[in-house]
């Protein structure tokens, strides 16, 4: 996740990457390797690597975020790396078909903090905007169409499974009677219906994640491209994952634990044994980088 204003013209100047120090220790960039990074945002962890690997004209960023991609173009530009507009199953499956391999992969799952900051695009519970919740705005789906066209039954199992939310019955059933829902804090307030009284956490959250996950195919993605991000990786290579929420962290955990281990047809071995997460000083500094889960491998030579 990366924290940044959402003002773009001072997005990179308040850009604080999430466990950069951890990130370096596990992909150990070194001058001359190659790059791949799948979700680069506004380029924070990439610079730090690419000061390393001095090595731009071998290495790739990926993001789905057209406002993301015009800001890595400008702020890579001359410098020969390559740099894709596509989410990280579609640009992972093209470098495959290219038959590239990269030293280093890192991908930092999760929303970044335009995403959340910005109103208008419609993933903060707290603020008012559109029910909206893309990461590529070029795609139709929108949490809008979600909440307004999915039935009961559908809306409950999706609540239940991305948001692991126990009361998913009773919030589905108050989206379909409030119908139509148009904005982030409507739904906010529709959702809280179902958890009377004070808590923690704001009572929409977790279906504001179901809803955001189902609309981007996060999960989907995240199991599909991970044996894609193992052929990428050039023999020796490292890889680094971070997640933010239970179910992206159990799915790389998972498959991390299949590719490796002590099996004659193993690929990987793993690097950490149990999710590297951010200090106190980095959550004070960084607050979102609370949730950060970071787990890593390398690819056996």
């Amino acid at each position: 996740m990366k924290n940044t204003k959402t003002n773009n013209q001072n997005q990179t100047n308040q850009h604080f990457p999430v466990l950069p120090q951890a990130v370096l220790h596990y992909l150990q960039p070194k001058k001359g390797e190659s790059y791949l990074d799948l979700t680069a945002g506004y380029g924070g962890h990439a610079e730090t690597v690419l000061e390393r690997t001095l090595q731009p004209s071998t290495s790739t960023l990926v993001d789905r975020d057209l406002n993301a991609i015009a800001y890595l173009q400008e702020k890579f530009k001359s410098s020969g790396i390559q740099i894709i507009h596509k989410d990280f199953l579609g640009a992972s499956q093209e470098l495959k078909q290219a038959n590239k391999q990269f030293n280093l992969i890192l991908a930092d799952l999760g929303v970044s903090s335009p995403h959340l900051d910005n109103a208008s695009r419609g993933f903060s519970l707290r603020t008012e905007g559109p029910l909206d919740m893309r990461m590529d705005q070029t795609q139709n789906l929108t949490a809008e169409v979600v909440a307004n066209n999915y039935d009961e039954a559908e809306l409950s199992k999706l609540i239940h499974e991305y948001g692991e939310e126990p009361r998913a019955k009773k919030i589905a059933r108050l989206i379909v009677e409030n119908r139509r829902i148009t904005t982030t804090t409507q739904l906010a307030k529709i959702v809280a219906q179902a958890w009377p009284g004070h808590s923690k956490i704001h009572p929409a959250t977790r279906t504001f994640q179901a809803l955001r996950i189902a609309v981007n195919s996060e999960l989907d993605q995240i199991k599909q491209a991970i044996p894609l991000w193992v052929d990428l990786l050039a023999p020796g290579g490292r890889i680094v994952v971070i997640s933010f929420h239970s179910l992206e962290d159990r799915l790389v955990k998972q498959q991390f634990k299949e590719l490796a281990g002590n099996r004659y047809d193993a690929v990987l071995t793993l690097l950490t044994k149990q999710p590297v997460m951010a200090d106190d000083d980095e959550i004070v500094s960084n607050p979102r980088a609370r949730s950060a889960k970071l787990r890593a491998a390398a690819k056996q030579k």
